[in-house]
C-alpha cells in the first residue's frame, strides 16, 4: 500500500542495525497500480498516433469557405486570399457562430476587406466599380445580367466597409457621439435590393464582435507596455532569484534572526500596504465621483480607473487588514514551536548545503510538465481537427431538404436542387459517422485525464526524489562520505525502479478529484442561466467540498512518498508538521515582496528620480504584476525544495526516535541541534 503501515501501529519499531534509510534493502511498492499506468500511458501514446494521423491543425489556423478550403494556406490557389468573406453578414446570428459553426450566407476567400459601401446594381453600370465588385465574386459572371448573377448567388448584392477580425470580415461598426450606430462613417446603407437600412441592423451579426475587439485592444496596449518594459522585468525577476539565494545561504547561519525579521517585515510590509490604501482612501474623499461603487461602474477596459474608486481602496483595505490578523493569531498560536522549527530550519538549510543540485531540480520537473502540456495540447488540436468536412443545404425559404447532408460536387444536378432551386449545398462543420468519430468525445476525455494524471505523477516523482535525497543526508552516520555520490540522480533512480506504482496511485486518486471539479465547473458554467437556488448551493457545496478533499488528499500524498522513499514506516503521520509550514509560506512571500516594491514605485512614476527612467506604459500594473508573480514563482521554486527538506528531515527524526534510543548500541543520527531542542542526546560509549 501507499503508506505501508505495519500491522500494529501502536508497537515502537524494534532496533534494526542494518537499517540505513532510503538506501538499501527497498522493494516494489503498488505492482499492480504501477502495470496499469504503463498500459494507460501507452493507450495514451496510441491516442497520440491516431490523432495526428487523422487530425488537420489547418482547419484551427485557417478559415475555411463555403467548398471547404483553406483560406490563406501556403502552397494552395487561396495562399494570397488569406481573409474569408461573407455574402450577407445579417443572416449570421454572432461571429461566435461564425467561428463553431456555418452561416446560412455563401462564403469566399479575398484578399482583402471591402472598403467602401457599393450595390452590384450600381457597380454593374461602372466598368471600373464592376471591375472592384469582382474580388468578392465567384468566376462565371461574364454574359450574365445583374438579376442571373443574384439568382446563381455568384455575387453579394452589397457591399459594406468591413474590418479583418480572426481572418474574417466584419463590418467597420462605430458609434457617433449620440450613441447612433454607424457602418463607414454613415448611418444608413442600401441592402442591393433596393432598400435603405439603419446601419444598426449589421449589429446583430456582429453583436459579439465589440466586446472581443475592445479585449483584443487591451491585449494589444497590455503586449505594448511588455515590449517598453521586457528589460526591467528581466531585472526585477533577476533580483528576485538573487534575494532568494541570499536567503537561503543566511539562513544556515542565521536561521533564528531571520525567522524572526521575516515574520516582522512581512507584517510591516502587509501594515504598509494598509497604510498606503488608508491614505488613498482619504485622499478621495473630495474628489468628485470617487464615491461610485463598483458595481455601477461595471467592467472597465481602463482599469486604472477602478484607483479613483474610493470603494476599491476600501476592498484593499478590508483584505490586507484579514491577512494580518490571520498571521497575527497564527503567531500566537504557534509561538511555542518557533523554536522547533527554527532547528529544522538550520538543517536543511544544512542538508541542502551538501545536497545543493536539489536547488535546480525543479527546472527538471518543469521541463517535464511542459513535455506533458505540449503532448496533451496537440493531442487535443490533432482530435479537435480530425473530422471530415460536412456539407448541408441551406435555403433561406422553405424547404425539405432544409440542413440534410449533401454532396458539392454533384449538387447542381441533384433532386434536392431541383425541388430546391433557390439552396446551396454550404459547407457546414467538421464531423463524421465513423467509429473513430463517434468515440472522439471519449478520446478527448481520455487525453484530458490522462494529462492530469501524467502532470500529478512528475509533480509527485519531484516530491520523492527531493525526500529521497534529503533522507540519504539524514540517515548517513558520517557525512558527506556515507552518502551518495549524486543524491538527486540515486534518489530519482530509486524512485522509478521501486516506487513508480506508489507515484501512480497517488497521483490517479489525486487525478480523480480534479476531473471530478472539472465537471462541477462545467455544470455551473452551463446552469449560469438558471435560477434555481437549491441547485447554486448545491453546486457551491459540492465545488467547495471536492476542494478540500483535494487539498487533503495533497498533504497525504505529500507525506506518504516522504515514508515511501525516506523511512519504513506509516504511522507517523503527525501535524506537526504543520507548524513549519507558515514559516516556508512566509519564506516565499518576502522574497517577492522588495521587488513587488521596487517595481511599485518604479513603474508607477510615484518616486521623481525614476521619473524619467521608467518607460511610458498604458497600464503601468502590468509590469508590477509580472514581477511579483513571476519573484513569487522564482521563491516558491527555491523554498519548495526547502519545504520538501523540512518535511522529509522532520519525519526521518521521528523515525529516528522510534528506532533510536539514544544508547551506545542505538544513537540517534539526528543533529546536535535537534537533540538539544528535543531534550535528547547520546550517551557516551562505555569506557573498556
Amino acid at each position: 500500500a501507499l503508506l505501508e503501515k505495519d500491522p500494529q501501529v501502536s508497537e515502537p519499531k524494534k532496533y534494526d542495525p542494518t537499517f540505513k534509510g532510503p538506501i538499501y534493502n527497498r522493494g516494489c511498492t503498488d505492482i499492480v497500480c504501477c502495470i496499469l499506468f504503463i498500459i494507460c500511458i501507452l493507450g495514451y501514446v496510441a491516442v497520440g498516433i491516431l490523432a495526428w494521423s487523422q487530425g488537420d491543425p489547418r482547419k484551427v489556423i485557417y478559415p475555411t469557405d463555403s467548398r471547404g478550403q483553406f483560406c490563406g494556406q501556403a502552397g494552395t490557389p487561396l495562399e494570397t486570399k488569406p481573409l474569408l468573406f461573407y455574402f450577407n453578414i445579417m443572416k449570421c446570428a454572432s461571429p461566435m457562430v461564425l467561428l463553431e459553426f456555418q452561416c446560412p450566407t455563401t462564403q469566399m476567400c479575398v484578399e482583402k476587406c471591402p472598403d467602401k459601401f457599393m450595390t452590384l446594381l450600381k457597380a454593374y453600370a461602372n466598368k471600373e466599380d464592376f471591375k472592384y465588385y469582382k474580388n468578392f465574386c465567384k468566376e462565371g459572371l461574364e454574359g450574365l445580367t445583374v438579376t442571373q448573377i443574384l439568382s446563381s448567388g455568384l455575387c453579394p448584392a452589397m457591399l459594406t466597409p468591413s474590418k479583418p477580425f480572426t481572418r474574417r470580415c466584419f463590418p467597420a461598426l462605430g458609434q457617433k457621439k449620440g450613441g447612433e450606430i454607424t457602418v463607414g462613417n454613415n448611418s444608413k446603407f442600401d441592402d442591393g435590393e433596393g432598400n435603405i437600412r439603419d446601419a444598426k441592423d449589421l449589429v446583430a451579426g456582429v453583436k459579439n464582435a465589440t466586446v472581443v475587439i475592445e479585449a483584443r485592444q487591451v491585449a494589444m496596449k497590455i503586449f505594448e507596455d511588455y515590449t517598453q518594459s521586457w528589460y526591467w522585468i528581466l531585472i526585477g525577476l533577476v533580483i528576485a532569484m538573487l534575494i532568494s539565494l541570499l536567503f537561503i545561504v543566511l539562513l544556515r547561519f542565521l536561521a533564528g534572526i531571520m525567522v524572526w525579521v521575516m515574520i516582522v517585515m512581512v507584517i510591516l510590509v502587509i501594515g504598509y500596504g494598509i497604510f498606503h490604501c488608508s491614505m488613498e482612501y482619504v485622499s478621495l474623499k473630495s474628489e468628485a465621483g470617487s464615491n461610485v461603487t463598483l458595481k455601477d461602474l461595471g467592467f472597465q477596459t481602463d482599469f486604472s480607473v477602478y484607483l479613483h474608486i474610493r470603494q476599491t481602496w476600501l476592498a484593499f483595505i478590508i483584505i490586507l487588514a484579514i491577512v494580518e490578523v490571520v498571521i497575527i493569531l497564527l503567531l500566537i498560536f504557534l509561538r511555542n514551536r518557533i523554536l522547533i522549527a527554527i532547528a529544522l530550519i538550520k538543517e536543511a538549510s544544512r542538508a541542502i548545503g551538501y545536497v545543493m543540485s536539489a536547488l535546480f531540480y525543479p527546472l527538471f520537473t518543469f521541463a517535464l510538465l511542459s513535455i506533458v502540456i505540449a503532448y496533451w495540447a496537440v493531442t487535443a488540436v490533432f482530435l479537435s481537427t480530425s473530422n471530415q468536412p460536412i456539407y448541408k443545404v441551406f435555403n433561406e425559404t422553405a424547404c425539405d431538404h432544409s440542413r440534410k447532408i449533401c454532396e458539392p460536387a454533384n449538387f447542381s444536378t441533384s433532386s434536392m436542387k431541383a425541388e430546391c432551386p433557390d439552396s446551396k449545398c454550404l459547407f457546414a462543420f467538421y464531423g463524421g459517422e465513423t467509429v473513430y468519430h463517434k468515440y472522439l468525445i471519449g478520446l478527448q476525455f481520455y487525453n484530458v485525464f490522462l494529462f492530469f494524471w501524467c502532470a500529478n505523477f512528475v509533480t509527485a516523482l519531484g516530491q520523492m526524489t527531493l525526500a529521497g535525497a534529503f533522507a540519504s543526508y539524514y540517515w548517513a552516520l558520517v557525512k558527506p562520505d556515507d552518502m551518495p555520490a549524486f543524491p538527486i540522480f540515486s534518489s530519482l533512480g530509486r524512485s522509478l525502479r521501486y516506487h513508480t506504482g506508489s507515484l501512480a496511485f497517488g497521483s490517479l486518486i489525486l487525478s480523480i478529484i480534479q476531473i471530478i471539479r472539472v465537471l462541477l465547473e462545467y455544470i455551473d458554467h452551463k446552469l449560469q442561466g438558471t435560477q434555481n437556488k437549491c441547485t447554486k448551493f448545491l453546486l457551491c457545496c459540492l465545488k467547495c467540498c471536492f476542494w478540500c478533499l483535494e487539498k487533503f488528499i495533497k498533504f497525504i500524498n505529500r507525506n506518504a512518498y516522504i515514508m515511501v522513499c525516506a523511512v519504513s514506516t506509516g504511522n507517523m503521520m503527525n501535524n506537526n508538521t504543520l507548524s513549519v509550514r507558515p514559516l516556508c509560506y512566509w519564506k516565499r512571500t518576502l522574497p517577492s515582496c522588495f521587488p513587488g516594491i521596487f517595481a511599485f514605485f518604479f513603474f508607477s512614476g510615484r518616486v521623481k528620480a525614476f521619473e524619467n527612467t521608467a518607460p511610458n506604459l498604458h497600464y503601468y500594473w502590468v509590469p508590477i504584476l509580472t514581477v511579483v508573480v513571476g519573484s513569487y514563482l522564482i521563491a516558491h521554486g527555491f523554498f519548495s525544495v526547502y519545504a520538501m527538506c523540512v518535511d522529509t528531515l522532520f519525519l526521518c527524526f521521528l523515525e529516528d526516535l522510534e528506532r533510536n534510543d539514544g544508547s551506545a548500541e542505538r544513537p540517534y543520527l539526528m543533529s546536535d541541534r535537534l537533540l538539544k531542542v528535543l531534550n535528547k542526546k547520546n550517551k557516551p560509549e562505555p569506557a573498556e
